[in-house]
């Protein structure tokens, strides 16, 4: 079976900031600026919260001195094994043994005890 590399990525931000004491996300804002970063409570809010798909390199090493981390602390890439579209998958249900005159799933029909009713 053919394979796909996906790459995904753990955003360790919210951590980092817990192990230097730093719990509400308004406490880096000042910081941030300090570095020339000037971002909203809801930025700062969502970049902490949730993993961002883009961050510019220069609130990237803005963290990165905050937090005195390398960025491998802070961003860190894996693999996800994942099977690819054009797996060996059999391209018709025949091939399976399913066919239009075989029935997968049956219809039931429930019936009240005697006395409910």
């Amino acid at each position: 079976m053919s394979e796909q590399r996906r790459i995904g990525y753990k955003w360790n931000l919210r951590q980092l900031m817990a192990q230097r004491n730093l719990w509400k996300t308004t406490e880096l804002i000042p910081l941030l600026k300090s570095r020339g970063i000037n971002l909203s409570n809801a930025q700062v809010h969502r970049l902490v919260t949730s993993t961002p798909e883009r961050i510019p390199a220069r609130t990237f090493a803005a963290l990165c001195d905050i937090l005195d981390c390398t960025p491998n602390d802070l961003f860190e890439p894996f693999v996800e094994m994942r099977a690819a579209k054009t797996a060996d998958a059999p391209r018709r249900p025949e091939s399976l043994g399913v066919t239009p005159e075989s029935r997968i799933a049956r219809r039931i029909r429930v019936i009240a005890p005697d006395g409910d009713g």
